[in-house]
């Protein structure tokens, strides 16, 4: 058995002679989606080095966010276009020995079937999937051999949270028995702060640069510290404040503007009559005026000869407009109770419209934040304009009004009641609503905290700043990174939004004669891009969270880093020996 070879060293072997038949060393990745995510996977892999050799399969028609790829193209990266994800399509694409295939499409069916065609074509290979359902995702996984199951909605949910609450996403992972979670510095105590992640001039700064520290890396006894310290700072803003919105709002629901005009105005001449009338027969005191003129609008006072014409022409206009008031009385009572219960029914009456969450878009991400929402027990009126809206059964489910109409529409924002929210948080993909509805809003509250859904990270910057937004983040920024790492077989243990970008928390393994073998430790730590937090000796279990820097690394050993993207990517090739020069022919 000690002489058997490993299957990763049979699937090495595999993977090469493939390579070298195609007259190409480069390890082959291949990603497969239509919207933003496929765009931003793409371009992170691009970055990742000159020892990949990408290709992008899309469908013919991709989603509208979705960037030119003459970028990336000019770069070297192969796209081509399919109708569909079959094994037809994977070989054109040179699947066969490829070292990973993503599998990001916007629908879980599709992701599925895709990776049965795979297999079929070269059944050893890492693949990641996307998946928004994670229970299916959980039975994916156990079919194939090497596989990373991910859902970009729920990676990017608790930023959008945190970002519309005004606190920290509820971040926390699990590592060698430790619980590890993000909270502000004066929400933990001094001796469960592990590193200090950002402060308000930079991110992961120098030890000596930590004044003003906003964000730190806590450690907890239990995996809900997170979420706990979230409802600790919501429990300070005290109970929501309850009101008569609600019925405020019945009652504009149930009126008609033209039947309640001409009640309105019958009103009236009926008021400026009998008060003519009063003044001109002399009677005195104003219970004897209503008395007199009620008594003339219902038809029973007698006719006066002797009284003067003016007296007469103001009795005749009080008598006409009683016979118009009382039918107009009793349709506005019958159109009202029909149209209350009609709106009722249809969702458009809710009980209370006070620091409530309006939430603009019920697809994968909004689904998320939808929940994780009405979890923290926060009130949310969500927005669709859609009524089949992937997320519109778990509203019915959770008891949200939803209002399907278009929300980059003012009168939509109104129904919602804008004006007494907490916050407007616009998730849906299209990014002109988005931002048509983000400016709406401000443009009746200037005051409201707005939380907006980009694809552009650099235009989610530049919105920010120049309309004043509170937050913009880009989804597939936040969650390319993690993919590109799963492809990359690095182990992310997790994703730390952080702004508008994503801090990536990794385990990573010493190979020998590499730059760090036989370097200290704290060569892998470099503020500002890498802070190592961790490390393990090879072939032990056993994790030292306060490991010396000056400890010398040896091959087998694994580092646990806080890491931006870049940071990362510069770790992993200290790590990784360097590729063998190729030999020359002396003859040549």
């Amino acid at each position: 058995m000690g002489t058997e070879p490993s299957k990763e060293v049979m699937r090495r072997s595999l993977v090469a002679r493939l390579r070298e038949r195609n007259g190409d060393s480069r390890a082959h990745f291949v990603v497969c989606g239509s919207d933003a995510l496929v765009y931003t996977l793409a371009e992170e892999l691009a970055n990742a080095g000159p020892g990949i050799r990408l290709t992008v399969i899309t469908p013919p028609e991709v989603k509208p966010d979705v960037p030119d790829f003459g970028d990336l193209r000019a770069r070297g990266v192969r796209v081509i276009h399919a109708e569909r994800l079959d094994e037809r399509a994977f070989r054109d694409a040179g699947l066969a020995g490829a070292a990973a295939l993503a599998l990001v499409m916007p629908d879980d069916m599709v992701n599925l079937h895709a990776a049965l065609c795979a297999r079929a074509v070269e059944g050893d290979l890492r693949l990641v999937v996307r998946m928004f359902n994670t229970s299916l995702g959980h039975g994916v996984k156990k079919l194939f051999a090497d596989c990373a199951v991910m859902s970009d909605a729920a990676m990017a949910a608790p930023a959008f949270v945190a970002s519309a609450l005004g606190e920290v996403a509820p971040t926390h992972f699990r590592h060698a028995g430790r619980t590890l979670y993000v909270a502000r510095r004066g929400d933990v105590a001094a001796d469960e702060i592990v590193l200090t992640l950002a402060t308000k001039a930079s991110v992961l700064p120098n030890p000596g640069q930590e004044a003003g520290t906003d964000l730190v890396l806590a450690e907890g006894p239990g995996r809900n510290n997170a979420q706990a310290v979230t409802a600790r700072r919501l429990a300070r803003t005290g109970r929501r404040r309850r009101s008569l919105l609600g019925a405020g709002r019945a009652i504009r629901a149930g009126l008609s503007r033209k039947l309640g005009i001409a009640v309105l105005a019958t009103v009236a001449i009926t008021a400026l009559a009998g008060s003519l009338l009063a003044h001109l027969t002399d009677v005195q005191g104003l219970w004897r005026s209503i008395y007199v003129s009620l008594l003339t609008a219902i038809g029973s006072s007698d006719v006066e000869p002797g009284r003067s014409a003016l007296a007469q022409a103001a009795q005749l206009v009080l008598a006409i407009s009683g016979v118009a008031l009382l039918p107009l009385i009793t349709a506005a009572v019958v159109d009202g109770v029909v149209r209350t219960r009609l709106a009722m029914n249809s969702n458009k009456i809710h009980s209370v419209h006070a620091d409530h969450i309006v939430l603009v878009g019920l697809g994968n991400v909004g689904t998320r934040v939808l929940r994780q929402l009405t979890d923290l027990g926060v009130d949310v009126v969500a927005i669709d304009k859609r009524p089949d809206a992937r997320g519109a059964h778990a509203a019915e489910q959770l008891g949200v009004p939803l209002i399907v109409a278009d929300a980059s529409r003012e009168e939509t924002l109104h129904e919602a009641s804008i004006e007494t929210c907490k916050a407007l948080v616009v998730l849906s993909t299209d990014d002109a609503v988005n931002l048509q509805a983000a400016l709406h809003a401000r443009a009746v509250r200037p005051d409201l905290r707005v939380v907006l859904r980009l694809f552009d990270d650099d235009f989610a910057r530049r919105v920010q700043d120049a309309f004043n937004i509170n937050i913009s983040r880009s989804v597939s920024r936040l969650c390319a990174p993690a993919f590109a790492a799963a492809m990359l077989e690095r182990e992310v243990l997790a994703t730390i939004p952080v702004d508008r970008h994503a801090l990536l928390v990794a385990a990573v393994k010493v190979l020998g004669g590499s730059e760090l073998d036989g370097a200290p430790l704290g060569r892998a730590d470099r503020p500002e891009s890498a802070r190592v937090i961790a490390m393990s000796q090879a072939g032990s279990e056993w994790v030292d969270w306060t490991a010396d820097h000056r400890r010398v690394l040896a091959a087998g050993d694994e580092v646990v880093v806080v890491a931006r993207r870049a940071g990362l990517r510069r770790l992993v090739e200290q790590a990784t020996p360097p590729l063998e020069q190729p030999r020359l022919d002396p003859a040549q």
